[in-house]
């Protein structure tokens, strides 16, 4: 049975940021609203509370019954879960006037195996207006800081072993960058207190997930969309391998896919050995798209062809009663408030709303990993480093990235100058150090001079960003030699370009995508 660490969500905006750092110390978890009911089983190894947005002392502040659960399992409460555990227990919890936020050195008061090899001073990062000013009694002091009184603690067992199990409290947030052991006092918690083997590796997600898959689908047949990108890749070949050519994927050519993507992503599925059935239909989305200027009405206008196309070709398929999808685990978690689970998953991805209009039930061996995992296990199935390295391209494509009007024409020009541009990244060794980059063509025409000859050409933006998760994103600041010789390049290859401008706007104000 897979080891598991439960986080219980109060709504913090960290929450995320601990299953990511329980999950790199090679340790399952899952993320639940604090009022979900938990199942004891024999694989939970231990609970972690979040912090909040609230403060414990709010009329309508998130609570739990502690002491039940620590007659279960070893506990660790961060920010809000500390303050909870200590105001359950009898603690003083009260507004500080010197509240922390930001970096601050801890203090140990007394070794612990929780700070094992942690260093005196050690930086960590704090973000709470309510402070520990009374410990409960039977608790013991683990760390101040300069400011605040109670930075760390536990839980005393009063010589009763067997009646209740570890408990700690963090005032800091020891998953985010900038508690620089945060990790190890994490590892800690995990390995030292709750016991976890750290057995949770891509090559165990795989086979763990195969097996499910096998056992739940059986002789039955899935049909599922694939976009080349990396979560349908990847999805899709962890179903293959359970079904084999049970498995019937359909890979749609919308028409403003980049230059040759349609052939070289079908090129990439058949080494894969996946079935899938590539369908031009680019006639269809360019007649669709004739005369469409709102960027909204183009996506739904592709969105909802490519359901009726897909529905098609679902219907030349017998016996289909599955389908397939990419969903991965921030859909699913930003579709449940910490206020009570909601059954409306997110319909952000590639085939959003093909559930609700096809009546299929969903396979989604994606859904309890994050994008940084998913790439992990795609380079572990042998996927190749051009498709799991590569950026987020969006779904509507190229069409959002032609301001105003779709047409043939300039879907080749704009192919043209992406394809010299993500070329000439990958050359300078520049793709890797950007989140995401993408060409833009504009409804602007300028003139220019080429050789003796006077043109009147289009302009196109080359928009480069650094991000962690695309939130939030700055402009990437790439060398002012390379813009000039990918520029030249493009105004010299691609006839009909005749002015390269680079976007220098970060996110906020501006988004990634122009449309």
């Amino acid at each position: 049975m897979t080891e598991k660490i439960l986080i219980l969500d109060f709504g913090s905006q960290y929450t995320q940021l601990i299953a990511r750092a329980v999950r790199e110390a090679n340790v399952y978890c899952e993320i639940l609203p604090y009022s979900a009911n938990i199942s004891f089983d024999p694989g939970l190894k231990g609970i972690i509370l979040s912090g909040s947005p609230f403060s414990v002392n709010d009329e309508k502040a998130p609570n739990i019954n502690i002491q039940e659960i620590i007659k279960k399992v070893p506990v660790l409460g961060v920010c809000y879960g500390a303050q909870l555990t200590a105001k359950h227990f009898g603690g003083r919890v009260e507004k500080s006037n010197k509240r922390e936020y930001g970096r601050a050195l801890l203090h140990k008061q007394k070794e612990d195996i929780l700070f094992r090899d942690v260093t005196e001073r050690s930086q960590v990062w704090m973000s709470h207006a309510d402070s520990i000013l009374e410990l409960p009694k039977d608790f013991e002091l683990l760390a101040t800081t300069d400011t605040i009184p109670v930075a760390a603690f536990k839980k005393s067992t009063n010589g009763t072993p067997g009646s209740e199990l570890p408990l700690y409290g963090l005032q800091f947030h020891p998953e985010v960058y900038h508690s620089i052991e945060g990790k190890k006092i994490l590892y800690n918690f995990l390995v030292n207190i709750c016991g976890c083997t750290r057995d949770w590796t891509p090559a165990h997600f795989i086979t763990d997930t195969v097996n499910g898959l096998k056992e739940k689908i059986g002789n039955r047949k899935v049909i599922m969309a694939l976009s080349g990108g990396v979560d349908s890749t990847v999805a899709a070949t962890l179903i293959h391998k359970a079904i084999g050519n049970n498995l019937y994927g359909i890979f749609v050519d919308n028409g403003v896919l980049r230059k040759n993507e349609f052939e070289n992503v079908l090129k990439t599925y058949d080494q894969l050995g996946l079935n899938v059935k590539g369908v031009d239909a680019k006639k269809r989305f360019y007649d669709a798209l004739a005369g469409k200027t709102d960027p909204e009405a183009k996506r739904k206008i592709i969105g909802g062809l490519f359901i009726d196309i897909f529905q098609e070709e679902a219907k030349k398929i017998e016996g289909i009663d599955l389908l397939g999808q990419g969903t991965i685990y921030p859909d699913v978690i930003e579709s449940v408030s910490v206020h009570g689970p909601s059954v409306t998953i997110k319909s952000h991805h590639n085939v959003g709303g093909l559930p609700e209009k096809m009546h299929l039930s969903l396979v989604e061996p994606l859904r309890f990993l994050f994008k940084d995992e998913v790439r992990k296990v795609g380079r572990e199935l042998g996927i190749p480093s051009e498709m799991i390295d590569r950026h987020p391209f969006p779904g509507p494509g190229l069409a959002i990235r032609i301001l105003g009007e779709v047409t043939d024409e300039k879907v080749k020009l704009l192919q043209e100058a992406d394809d010299l541009f993500i070329k000439s990244l990958k050359e300078n060794k520049l793709y890797a150090t950007v989140w995401q980059a993408a060409t833009i063509l504009l409804p602007v025409k300028s003139v220019g001079v080429m050789g003796d000859e006077r043109t009147y050409e289009y302009t196109v933006v080359l928009r480069a960003v650094t991000s962690v998760d695309g939130m939030t994103a700055d402009w990437a600041h790439l060398p002012y030699d390379y813009l000039a010789h990918i520029s030249g390049e493009i105004s010299n290859s691609v006839k009909g370009i005749n002015r390269v401008v680079y976007d220098i706007s970060s996110k906020p104000p501006a988004t990634i995508e122009w449309e």
